[in-house]
Order: C-alpha cells, then sequence, then structure tokens
C-alpha cells in the first residue's frame, strides 16, 4: 500500500487552489513597457522622429525598469549572496551595458523580450497545472463498500479485491471493478473525453473516475486502489515531474560551469582585439561582446 499512500500525499499538495498569476492584469507593467517601445521605434524609424537624446534616456529607461525591475531585483540579490552566474545577472548586465553605449531601444526590447517569453512559459506551465488538478479533482476520495450486508464509507485505499461497493446517482467511481447490477448508465469523459453517456452492462469493467448517472449501481473490485487507471495515471504524471526536477538540477549545476565559461569569452570578445585591430572601438567591441553573451548564454538557458 505504500505506493497509494504516496499517490495520495503528492495528491493533496497538488489539490490547493491553483493561482493564476498569468493573466494579462498582473502584467500590466509589462504590457505598458512593450507599448512604449513600440511608439519609440515607429516615432524613431517610421516617421524619422529625432527625438533629444536625454528624452529618450528617460523614455527607454522608465520602460526598462517597468519591464525589469523584478529581474533586477533578483539579480541584485543573488550577487549579494555570491550567485553571480545566473539568468537575472546574465540579463541585467547585459541590458544595462546596451544602455551603457547608448543602444537604449536594445536594452529595453531585450529585457521587454525576455519577460514575454517567461510570461508565455509561465503560462504553459499553469496550464499544465489546472490540468492536473483537474485530475486530481476526479479522484474520489472515499467510497461507499458493502460488508456484512451493511453500508459502510471508507478510504478507496483500504478496499480488497473483490469486495462489493455501491455508487449512488452522481458520485463516482472511486475504484476499477465489474458491474454487478443489470445495467447503468457512466459519464466517461473525464477519461476518455466522451460526453456522451457509455450505458454498462452486468459483467463490463467500470473504471475509477466515471460519473454514476442513472441509478444505484453495485460494482466488484477487481483492483486495488493503488492499481485503478487512475492511479497509474496520476503515477505517471508524478513521475514526469520527478523526472523534469532531476533534469533540472542536471542543467543548473552544469551552468556553474558553462555561464562562466561564456561571460569570460564575451570578455575576451570585448578586449582581445585591441591587442591585435588598430582601429579599435570599445564600443563596437563591448557591443558585439553583449550580443555574443546574450545569444550563446541564453540559448542555453
Amino acid at each position: 500500500m505504500r505506493r497509494s499512500s504516496n499517490v495520495h500525499s503528492k495528491g493533496d499538495e497538488q489539490n490547493h487552489e491553483v493561482e493564476d498569476k498569468t493573466g494579462w492584469k498582473s502584467h500590466l507593467d509589462l504590457i505598458a513597457a512593450f507599448i512604449i517601445l513600440v511608439i519609440i521605434l515607429v516615432a524613431e524609424y517610421a516617421f524619422k522622429l529625432e527625438i533629444p537624446n536625454i528624452y529618450e534616456l528617460i523614455i527607454n529607461a522608465t520602460a526598462y525598469l517597468l519591464a525589469g525591475r523584478k529581474i533586477l531585483n533578483l539579480a541584485f540579490r543573488k550577487s549579494i549572496r555570491g550567485d553571480i552566474f545566473n539568468e537575472f545577472v546574465l540579463m541585467s548586465v547585459a541590458t544595462i551595458g546596451a544602455f551603457i553605449i547608448g543602444e537604449y531601444e536594445e536594452g529595453v526590447a531585450v529585457m521587454v523580450f525576455y519577460q514575454i517569453g517567461e510570461w508565455f512559459q509561465d503560462a504553459a506551465v499553469n496550464r499544465a497545472k489546472r490540468s492536473i488538478k483537474a485530475l486530481l479533482d476526479i479522484r474520489p476520495n472515499e467510497v461507499t463498500i458493502i460488508r456484512n450486508g451493511e453500508t459502510e464509507v471508507i478510504d478507496p485505499a483500504k478496499a480488497e479485491l473483490g469486495e462489493i461497493i455501491q455508487v449512488k446517482p452522481g458520485e463516482k467511481v472511486a475504484l476499477d471493478g465489474e458491474l454487478i447490477s443489470e445495467n447503468a448508465s457512466f459519464n466517461t469523459a473525464a477519461l476518455t473525453g466522451e460526453s456522451k453517456p457509455d450505458t454498462k452492462y452486468k459483467g463490463d469493467k467500470v473504471f475509477a473516475g466515471m460519473i454514476n448517472l442513472n441509478t444505484v449501481a453495485e460494482i466488484k473490485i477487481n483492483a486495488l486502489f493503488k492499481d485503478s487507471k487512475l492511479s497509474k495515471i496520476l503515477e505517471m504524471v508524478q513521475d514526469a515531474t520527478a523526472r523534469k526536477s532531476q533534469t533540472q538540477l542536471f542543467i543548473s549545476q552544469f551552468a556553474k560551469i558553462y555561464t562562466p565559461i561564456v561571460f569570460f569569452l564575451a570578455v575576451a570578445v570585448c578586449f582581445f582585439p585591441y591587442f591585435f585591430i588598430e582601429d579599435y572601438v570599445f564600443n563596437i567591441w563591448f557591443y558585439r561582446a553583449l550580443v555574443f553573451w546574450l545569444l550563446v548564454a541564453h540559448a542555453h538557458w
């Protein structure tokens, strides 16, 4: 019964309401930054407007702070703890560097589109969490079992093979089994996606997660809770999540080596040409180093 208890505990953790922080209302600052960036680009490149440098700096800095203040805050907090080789510091260094050499729009654009990418990623993760929660919600936490001619409500994990469970209209089937009533109609949408009711007859298989629709049904258990189709699905979901966590752990450990290498290569791109090129211009090579830093390191992240 060990595996079934694991499913219970993991499921309970997932059963909390999934908090949705991916809606547009929680990203008003990012949306404002994007609008400002678009207006500036249209004004400069479509209408050829000459914006005084000081005003251009103020406008772009406003958009930059709207989009990147959370990233800057995380970069600062991690840096003071000695963790300087992470994606937050990466983005902060690259975008602030763009401002230093006067490439304001590039700095804002990198931060804005990075944050938009994070937004989409968070939305995808949130949808996955809601799907898992919906799956967990269809798993009954109790079952009515017939013992010695009387009904008793127990935990599904405590039911034994061969026992008879009773499912009333509107209730979910808690365990896989064989229908011993003459017939019953079930909603199987949670398992099969089919919205049309499925009528089962005596001897037919019934699976956990189905909803009884029209009459009291009695079902003979032929699989323990831990072996039901629904529990297997939940286990596969939890195992997939665990494997992903291990992969992320490996990537994080690899990044401790990879990111410093990229950082020092970017420094080399900026300063080494000074010793070999006669018309070396710092701003040009600094810009190229930032591009290299972003393209190579961010491709890893």
